[in-house]
């Protein structure tokens, strides 16, 4: 699927895996698989084999078969790949869930409030100052009051330049978040958040290589020392267990699991449990026509990213309206059933599966 604006030079599409399963009662669920221009053959290939043959005859409860299917992929690797192949399992089983119900998904998982926030994103490192500026002119026009912004330019004074720019279209009383996508050491971490705490920056997101958990609970001790910024990781981490372990290293204040990363619904709710017992704040990554309706169901309240011109719907990959609507800077649910997200068809093969239904 191409993307309307590129977030690289190499990034110019992302790949959607739609999956089907049939319950042995009848009820029928859809859901997919995600990732940003590499690995769609190789998600595909996991959902046609090991998961369609591992799933078939099993428990159709979410909650019952994942565990035991994530073990079962876990030669091929305890996250990544795998967890993004199980989530098109997961999702749709959610969504077979709550048809046969009746009901959307937040409305089977419980409701607690009517709209969230929404904040405009945008993949804007390679934009000059003016592009960038321009893009968050139009977030505020849109209504937006919390934005954020790419950073890691090679001179950090470049970096506190464009922010200041960003500040001042924002004003002071809009957030502004930042993300360093990995791109510095630790030292170059302490260093640049000395200078770009001027701008005032909600968060700083990813400041080191992902997996780096005693880099990132050495710069949160060094940061709360000083500027205060909490630092927000999760985008790039796959599974229960390593949240776990950066909570309770206190490496980072704020965790943004992507949905279909960590393998869907099942850990989703189980890492937001995590974060809530350990007060930690929870922004979900990307995908806002799904965390959108996760965030209407959870104990706290999360901000759900909008990456300009990313969403489904805008990019035209759906067969029906979007199951969400974002106006204001408020995120609200549009009436569907399940997750109300059905693919347009496309050549690919579409993975399906028959499995047990509840209590059978």
């Amino acid at each position: 699927m191409p993307l309307t604006r590129p977030w690289a030079a190499d990034v110019t599409s992302v790949g959607v895996i739609a999956t089907h399963v049939v319950r042995d009662d009848g009820a029928e669920g859809w859901g997919f698989s995600w990732t940003p221009q590499i690995g769609a053959e190789a998600v595909l290939a996991l959902l046609e084999h090991d998961i369609t043959d591992f799933a078939v005859g099993r428990s159709a409860v979410p909650a019952e078969i994942w565990q035991p299917a994530w073990e079962h992929l876990h030669e091929a690797g305890g996250g990544g790949i795998t967890t993004i192949a199980l989530a098109g399992l997961d999702l749709a089983l959610w969504d077979a869930a709550a048809r046969a119900e009746g009901l959307a998904v937040s409305g089977l998982l419980g409701t607690r409030r009517s709209s969230v926030r929404s904040y405009g994103s945008g993949v804007n490192l390679h934009y000059t100052q003016d592009e960038l500026v321009a893009q968050v002119r139009r977030w505020v026009d849109a209504g937006f009051d919390a934005v954020k912004v790419k950073v890691g330019k090679p001179d950090v004074a470049e970096d506190l330049d464009r922010l200041m720019a960003v500040r001042s279209v924002l004003g002071a009383g809009r957030e502004l978040m930042i993300d360093a996508n990995q791109r510095w050491s630790l030292e170059r971490a302490t260093a640049s958040m000395e200078v770009l705490a001027a701008a005032d920056p909600a968060w700083i997101e990813e400041p080191l290589r992902a997996d780096d958990l005693a880099g990132h609970a050495e710069l949160a001790r060094r940061l709360q020392a000083s500027s205060g910024v909490p630092i927000a990781v999760g985008e790039n981490l796959h599974t229960v267990y390593r949240f776990a372990d950066f909570l309770r290293a206190g490496a980072a204040q704020i965790v943004q699991p992507n949905i279909v990363r960590v393998g869907g619904i099942t850990p989703f709710l189980e890492i937001a449990s995590l974060a809530t017992a350990h007060g930690a704040a929870l922004h979900p990554h990307l995908l806002p026509e799904l965390s959108g309706q996760l965030a209407m169901t959870l104990e706290t309240d999360v901000l759900v990213e909008d990456v300009e011109d990313a969403g489904f719907g805008t990019l035209g990959a759906l067969n029906a309206p979007s199951p969400v609507r974002i106006a204001d800077g408020r995120l609200t649910e549009m009436p569907h059933a399940g997750l109300g997200m059905r693919f347009r068809a496309s050549p690919a093969p579409t993975p399906d599966a028959r499995l047990s239904s509840p209590g059978s």
